[in-house]
Order: C-alpha cells, then structure tokens, then sequence
C-alpha cells in the first residue's frame, strides 16, 4: 500500500524520528478515513483538490487549530510529493490547496535574571538524583539541546579534552556542542557520583540491578536505567515553577531560552543556527523577534523622544 511505502521511506530514506513518522501515520490515517466514510473513496490517485479541502474544512469545524491543521498538511505535500515520484499519481493536487493562515507565536523563554536566580539560589538538594536534576537543567540551558538528544546522550558523547558535546539530532544529523570550563568540570562530578551510585546499585544484587553494567546512557533514573521523556519533563516543570510563572513550562522553553540570551548578548545567527542544528536559517530567525521586542522596550524607557 502506498502509504506503508511511504512510512517506510520517510524511515529508512529521510530518516525521520520516530515522534514525527507517528505525527506523519496518524495524519495519513485519519485522511484515508475521512475519504472513506464521508466520499467512499480508496484510490488516493482519485482524489482531488476538492476532496482535501473539504477534509481541512472538517478539521476547521472541529476547532483544530490552524497551526495543527497546517501540519497536517505539510504531512499530505510531502506524502504527494513521494506519489508522483513513485508514478503513483499524475498530478498533485496540494498545488490548489492553500494552508490557513496562523497567528505568528513569539518563542517563550525564562528572562536572565530568573535563570540566574535558578541555578544560584533554589536549592536542589543532596544526592544523585539532585545533582543529576541540576545537570538536566544545565544542559539544557547551556548547550540548548532537544529533549531526544538529551535523552540519548551517552557517556562517551563527552569530549573534555576538546569541551564538547556530540549530539545525534533531527535525522541522524550529528553536530559538536561546546562548554564552557565550569560546566565541564559540573559534568565531572556528575560521572562520579553517577558511578558511585551505581556501585551502590549493584552491590544490592537484585534482579532490576543486573543489566546496569552495560547502560552506557549518561543520564539515569534512580533505579539505574535510562532517563525517559517524562520523567525529564517533570524535572523541568518543577524547577522552573520555583523561579517562573510562566504558562508553558517545558524542555524547549529552555531551549527557546539558551537560543534568546545568546542573541540578545550579540552572537551571530549563524552560530546560533549551528548550536541549535536548524537545517536552515529561518527556523532560528524567530528568535530574534524576541531580541527586537527587547530593544523596543529599551528604545522606549531611554529615547527622550520615545
């Protein structure tokens, strides 16, 4: 079938993660279905325009968002573009088909001084799984890596002689992150307390400790095992709501941070773009909205004419 093909390919060939060929099957699968019930169609080289924009007129009436309505049909353009160079299709029919349009969001990030106020003042506690807590919450606001790449960072993903991260990013892409000293020498006593903990794992002997000697993943659980999303996720909601009101309290609010305050204390886009690994620079130009918005606020306090 030509969607399982095309999974495939957006698997093996494009290598996506496996968050976004979900998004992407999900999207299909509801497409085929609203085909099927509402028109009784099963061949998608019979589909038209017509029949797309209706299904987006049902997901508007069901009060989806233009921006989630907008990925869907950034699924459906990529999964044509595959059909014709397949010669499953003829045409496209996405050509007739214009996206919603979606009011502009400003990244959300944590201003300095809460960060500040973060990392010297709120006490994180005693113990691995404090200090692991703390390295968390440092890394991503010093390296402003996604929450799978922190996720799947290993022990040996640290270069301390040279100061730098390897990350496996979006599409298997790796890049080379820096760190400053300071951080580093965070990180080392991370690696020991980490090992300590895990002798005092093992030396319980039981069946849950069994399998620790081969995770090679550098964050873990208080059992052992390899961090998960979730649980990062909690670590991150509960230490920025000592310091932040803030609605959305997540990893890439982080992220959005680490990405604002180097903008704001002048570092090239392009070197940001490459911290950050965008494939293209339009995905890091956002941030500098945020900058703008922080010179018209000075602009205005200081300009006598403001």
């Amino acid at each position: 079938m030509e969607k399982d093909r095309f999974i495939a390919h957006l698997q093996f060939e494009k290598r996506y993660s496996s968050h976004t060929i979900i998004a992407y099957r999900n999207d299909l699968d509801q497409f085929y279905l609203f085909l099927l019930v509402q028109y009784g169609i099963t061949d998608i080289s019979s589909v038209s325009h017509v029949f797309i924009r209706s299904w987006l007129v049902s997901l508007m009436e069901l009060k989806i968002s233009a921006r989630t309505v907008n990925r869907k049909l950034t699924t459906l353009k990529s999964f044509y573009k595959f059909l014709l160079k397949e010669g499953i299709v003829t045409q496209n029919p996405m050509r007739k088909v214009t996206s919603p349009k979606t009011a502009s969001r400003l990244p959300v990030f944590v201003e300095k001084e809460k960060i500040n106020l973060l990392f010297d003042s709120v006490d994180f506690g005693s113990g691995f799984p404090a200090l692991r807590d703390r390295v968390v919450m440092e890394m991503f606001y010093v390296t402003g890596m996604r929450l799978s790449e922190l996720v799947n960072l290993q022990d040996s993903d640290f270069d301390f002689y040279n100061s730098t991260i390897k990350v496996l990013g979006k599409r298997n892409k790796e890049r080379l992150i820096p760190f400053s000293d300071k951080f580093g020498a965070l990180l080392k006593t991370y690696l020991s307390e980490k090992s300590a903990f895990l002798l005092q794992l093992k030396s319980l002997h039981t069946p849950q400790t069994s399998g620790l000697s081969e995770n090679k993943s550098f964050f873990l659980t208080d059992s052992g095992n390899k961090i998960y999303h979730k649980m990062v996720y909690r670590i991150v909601t509960k230490y920025l709501s000592f310091v932040t009101t803030l609605s959305k309290k997540s990893p890439h609010v982080l992220r959005h941070t680490f990405a604002t305050h180097l903008l704001n204390n002048g570092a090239e886009l392009n070197a940001v773009k490459e911290l950050l690994g965008h494939a293209n620079l339009s995905a890091t130009q956002v941030y500098t909205h945020n900058t703008i918005e922080r010179l018209k606020t000075i602009y205005k306090q200081a300009h006598p004419k403001a």
